[in-house]
C-alpha cells in the first residue's frame, strides 16, 4: 500500500466481507461464562498479546453491568515474570500452556490471538486447553494456520496482512464489548 487512504480502503473492504456469525457464538459464549462464573483466557504474541490484553480489560472492567456478575478474565501475555520463568525453564512454547495447566479448569475458556495461527506457543496453549477441557476460540487472519483446526470456534479474518488482521481483531474486540453492555434477556 502507498498511502494511508489505501491502507483504510482495505481495512473498510476486509470488514465488510467478515463472516459475523462466528462473533455472535463468541458473544453467546461469553455471556454464557459470565453467568455460569467461567474463568476467560486470553493469549497472543506482539500485536496479538497487545490485542489479548486490551480485550481482558474491555471484558474485565468495560461490560460491568450492575444487574449481571462481572466477567473473569485474565490475559496470559500479562506476567512478564510468569512469561520469562516459563521461556527461560521450559521454553517459550510452554508460555501459554502451562498457565492453562495452572489456572485452567474443565468448561473456562481460551480465547487466541494469532494472525498466522502457527505460533508455536499459541498453538500449543490451544492443544494444553483441549486436553484441559477448556472450550477453545480464535481469532486468526492468513489462512487460520494449525490454529483454525484446533479450536472449536475460529473468528477468521481472511488477509494476508498482520496489522489488516490485527486491526480487524481489536475492532472485533471492541464490537463484542459494546454488545455485552446492552440489557440481556434471561433464557
Amino acid at each position: 500500500m502507498k498511502s494511508v487512504q489505501e491502507y483504510i480502503k482495505a481495512q473498510k473492504q476486509l470488514l465488510d466481507q467478515l463472516q459475523l456469525t462466528p462473533v455472535d457464538q463468541v458473544i453467546a459464549r461469553l455471556e454464557r461464562a459470565r453467568v455460569e462464573g467461567q474463568r476467560v483466557f486470553l493469549f497472543g504474541n506482539g500485536g496479538s498479546a497487545a490485542t489479548a490484553s486490551h480485550f481482558a480489560c474491555d471484558l474485565g472492567k468495560g461490560t460491568i453491568q450492575p444487574d449481571r456478575p462481572r466477567i473473569q478474565v485474565m490475559s496470559l501475555a500479562d506476567n512478564v515474570a510468569m512469561l520469562t520463568a516459563y521461556a527461560n525453564d521450559h521454553g517459550f512454547d510452554t508460555v501459554f500452556a502451562d498457565q492453562l495447566i495452572t489456572y485452567g479448569r474443565p468448561g473456562d475458556i481460551a480465547i487466541a490471538f494469532t494472525a498466522s495461527g502457527n505460533s508455536p506457543n499459541v498453538v500449543r496453549a490451544v492443544e494444553t486447553a483441549e486436553r484441559q477441557g477448556l472450550v477453545t476460540i480464535a481469532f486468526t487472519g492468513f489462512d487460520g494456520g494449525k490454529v483454525k483446526d484446533r479450536v472449536e470456534l475460529n473468528v477468521h479474518v481472511p488477509v494476508d496482512s498482520f496489522a489488516l488482521a490485527e486491526d480487524a481483531h481489536l475492532i472485533l474486540t471492541h464490537a463484542i464489548c459494546e454488545m455485552m453492555k446492552l440489557p440481556h434477556e434471561p433464557h
